[in-house]
């Protein structure tokens, strides 16, 4: 527990705990939750705001992509022109953006949430964008140096959590995401409906910045399955062996694991997957790309060689230079190692 627990009171965990929350129906809503803020309409943002409006938050959204914003204006649901007007008539807000610098524009730029550090009405703030701890940690004292706009009896002072989610576009869509946490606790717990509402496995990972963390490593192991994963497949390929038979052997033996068994690389093999439709719409390359990089940095900050990191890096940026950077980070079987589709 860091700090910033003692600003959420444990009578609202009693509260919280004691309470029918837990079946997080439309009717057990804490006030305290009900008016929420989502800022970050895309692939994940777009079903995860989604899901929150089908358990009955009353939402509000903004994305600098006004399409974005149709797709919810059209259902009657209220969109804002600035991320500051979405903090004026939220109680919690959510953000899920592409990297660190468009965090710090929606919460510090112009017209941002924190709106030049003056009151603010949102006694939470959730950023599960995929960004680097350091970044998280600063953000997190900016917010919890701002003063609300009314004090409230669950909260004395803003609180933020970091919590990035992994699951991709299908665990968004069918509201199964992996929830990593960071910061108190206590405001953890109290924003446990909110995550269950989008997600299956909410995992407190401890202060305030170990959720960016807990993410960032996530991602390299993913990054690095994946290309060992393509590699073997596509070797496999080379040697005679069909995908899906080497696949059924991974599958069930010790090279079992996400990239073969849940997210196969090679088209034709598993169904619902970007590798079935082109690579499209899916954890595009670009972005592990921009992931690895984070966690290059901070292995170099905390003196520690990642080779396979680097590696990874690599790869990846060089299917961004040939042209592949919107395709799913699966298509370097395809880009890179040359793999065939399954016939």
């Amino acid at each position: 527990m860091d700090a910033l627990s003692s600003r959420v009171p444990r009578v609202l965990l009693r509260l919280l705990r004691s309470s029918p929350l837990r079946s997080f129906s439309s009717t057990s809503i804490p006030p305290q939750l009900q008016k929420v803020g989502f800022i970050g309409l895309g692939n994940m943002g777009y079903h995860m705001a989604n899901n929150l409006i089908r358990a009955g938050y009353l939402v509000t959204v903004h994305d600098i992509n006004y399409d974005a914003m149709k797709k919810f204006s059209e259902k009657g649901i209220p969109s804002k022109e600035t991320p500051f007007e979405v903090a004026e008539t939220s109680d919690v807000v959510i953000t899920m953006l592409p990297s660190a610098s468009n965090v710090l524009d929606v919460y510090t730029g112009p017209n941002g949430l924190l709106h030049d550090r003056s009151c603010v009405r949102p006694w939470l703030f959730i950023d599960s964008s995929t960004i680097d701890p350091q970044t998280s940690r600063k953000l997190s004292a900016s917010v919890s140096s701002c003063p609300l706009e009314e004090q409230k009896g669950y909260a004395n002072t803003p609180v933020m959590l970091d919590a990035p989610v992994s699951g991709g576009v299908t665990g968004a869509e069918a509201r199964t995401l992996t929830f990593m946490v960071g910061g108190s606790e206590e405001a953890y717990i109290a924003a446990k409906p909110l995550f269950m509402s989008m997600g299956k496995n909410i995992i407190y990972c401890g202060g305030t910045g170990n959720g960016a963390a807990a993410k960032i490593c996530n991602n390299l192991a993913m990054a690095i399955s994946m290309i060992g994963v393509s590699e073997a497949l596509a070797l496999g390929q080379s040697l005679g062996i069909s995908a899906s038979t080497l696949t059924s052997i991974f599958n069930s033996s010790s090279a079992r694991c996400w990239s073969s068994d849940s997210y196969n690389p090679v088209p034709g093999v598993m169904e619902r997957v970007p590798s079935s439709r082109n690579y499209d719409v899916g954890f595009s390359s670009k972005l592990m790309t921009k992931d690895l990089a984070l966690a290059l940095a901070s292995a170099k900050e905390v003196g520690m060689n990642c080779p396979l990191a680097s590696g990874a890096h690599e790869i990846y940026t060089e299917l961004c230079k040939q042209g592949y950077e919107s395709k799913d980070f699966s298509s370097v079987f395809r880009h890179f190692y040359g793999g065939k589709d399954e016939a």
